[in-house]
């Protein structure tokens, strides 16, 4: 069976690319030209609007779709934001996307299942507001819903913790198995358990513990994505290399002397980040991880957001950025994904995008179940001699 979806905040099309040659697009949306581009270079145009979501309405979306997938925009609810939340200008963009899937339901053709992903942050922006007023426009609009926070570096080499949300209608079957009775660490941890303890009564109502199985397959280690022959980056300068040697702690440094004394090749990482010094000033610093996983990538809005590849090897010490295609790597993209040509956009486009197995686990294990159940719930109906009826089961 096929399934449908219309993918919102589209970028480069990863959500596409995780949930498989199973599904089919029914519309595409991104208001970046250059991120837009790099979608159809991978998926081609048909279908896709390059627009600001605020100027779609639901005549450019066509047919029923059993999916809708919104990766809307997290500068505002990230940790590490201005604290704007949903009334920011990029993430206050749900709401225009919210007010189409109130006109589809209007419409008499709602989306089955929901799925939005965002930041970690998003859970306690504005002390929970913003989570709460987004579990009040899911119960409000006829779903059930629930949450789990989902970190990348159970798939991939990379750290990356995401909360993705996810609905379905409030009469839809779900399977045995897809919730449980309450939280499960594992996928609810104490900072989700506390929002959801402050909802509002008909968003509380409405919630589900959704529950995931383990993932199963084995993660490569950041080694296995680190180009022998980097593209699109040239290696630091050895006085570059040192002025990021200088730039670490006792602690971080420690970890380098450790990679060099074992006498093997180490891959690592490199974030330069600004923390407090003793006498209560800031200092930039570099903070360096030897543990197989690399950090979290970001948008390049500055030279301190892209990280730095550390590699130590025969009692030397060499550094550079990432190259495009390992950022591509490090969210799942297969090496025949055509990245743009130049590095911020490649860059950009990879740092703002979802980790490609992550939402194959989703598909694989809470949408596509769901959506299955309520196939074989709902019997396909017939137009016979003129009558509506149903059509027999077979």
């Amino acid at each position: 069976m096929r399934h449908s979806f219309y993918e919102f905040f589209a970028g480069g099309g990863m959500a596409r690319m995780g949930l498989g040659p199973g599904w089919k697009t029914l519309f595409a949306n991104d208001f970046d030209p250059s991120k837009a581009a790099a979608y159809a270079e991978n998926w081609g145009s048909e279908g896709l609007l390059v627009e600001d979501v605020a100027k779609v309405s639901t005549k450019d979306l066509p047919g029923e779709a059993d999916l809708a997938w919104a990766s809307f925009p997290c500068q505002d609810l990230s940790l590490a934001g201005a604290g704007r939340g949903l009334g920011g200008e990029r993430s206050g963009t749900f709401w225009p996307f919210w007010r189409l899937i109130e006109g589809l339901s209007r419409e008499g053709r709602p989306p089955k299942v929901i799925a939005l992903e965002n930041v970690y942050g998003a859970v306690r922006s504005h002390g929970g507001k913003d989570f709460a007023a987004i579990g009040e426009a899911m119960a409000s609009a006829g779903y059930r819903y629930g949450a789990l926070l989902i970190d990348a570096e159970r798939f991939l080499p990379q750290s990356r913790l995401r909360l993705f949300i996810v609905g379905v209608l409030k009469d839809a079957a779900v399977p045995d198995g897809l919730q449980s009775q309450g939280p499960i660490e594992e996928w609810h941890p104490r900072p989700l358990r506390e929002a959801v303890g402050v909802l509002g009564e008909e968003a509380r109502n409405a919630w589900v513990w959704w529950h995931l199985p383990k993932p199963t397959h084995a993660r490569p280690s950041l080694s296995d994505v680190i180009e022998d022959t980097p593209t699109g980056v040239e290696w630091d300068s050895a006085d570059h290399t040192q002025y990021l040697l200088n730039l670490m702690s006792e602690v971080n440094l420690s970890k380098v002397h450790a990679a060099l004394a074992n006498g093997k090749r180490h891959v690592g990482t490199v974030y330069r980040r600004t923390r407090r010094d003793p006498g209560g000033g800031r200092v930039q610093r570099a903070e360096a991880r030897f543990d197989g996983v690399a950090g979290c990538l970001r948008t390049p809005s500055g030279g301190s957001s892209r990280q730095t590849v550390l590699i130590v090897e025969d009692g030397h010490v060499r550094s550079r950025l990432l190259s495009p295609r390992e950022t591509a790597r490090l969210m799942g993209l297969p090496d025949d994904y055509r990245l743009p040509a130049k590095y911020n956009a490649a860059y950009h486009l990879t740092g703002d995008g979802v980790a490609v197995p992550v939402v194959r686990h989703l598909a694989a294990s809470l949408f596509e179940p769901l959506l299955e159940a309520e196939s074989r719930r709902t019997p396909p109906q017939a137009l016979v001699e003129g009558h509506r009826d149903v059509a027999p089961v077979t």
